[in-house]
């Protein structure tokens, strides 16, 4: 019964996939819509520092910060009692 079940999610999963890549049409991201105006385009420096230096940098802070603010007094995990 679990081969069927299966069997049927992945069908299910097969079909919803093929049906979004049937219904996006990337062809038509060639064409500009009235009113749009993109910016300049960011150099590889300025990609790497927005996607990737930033998050590390916002991860690094929010962590510094639950450390210092941390109240707990005992840093060292307690160890069980030897019977």
């Amino acid at each position: 019964m679990d081969n069927k079940n299966a069997l049927r999610a992945g069908a299910l999963a097969a079909g919803t996939t093929l049906m979004m890549l049937l219904m996006s049409s990337p062809a038509l991201a060639l064409t500009r819509d009235d009113g749009d105006d993109p910016g300049p385009g960011l150099s590889v420096i300025e990609t790497l520092g927005l996607y990737v230096l930033c998050p590390l940098v916002l991860f690094a802070v929010i962590a510094g910060l639950v450390i210092v603010l941390d109240g707990s007094k005992d840093r060292e995990p307690k160890t069980r009692a030897k019977a």
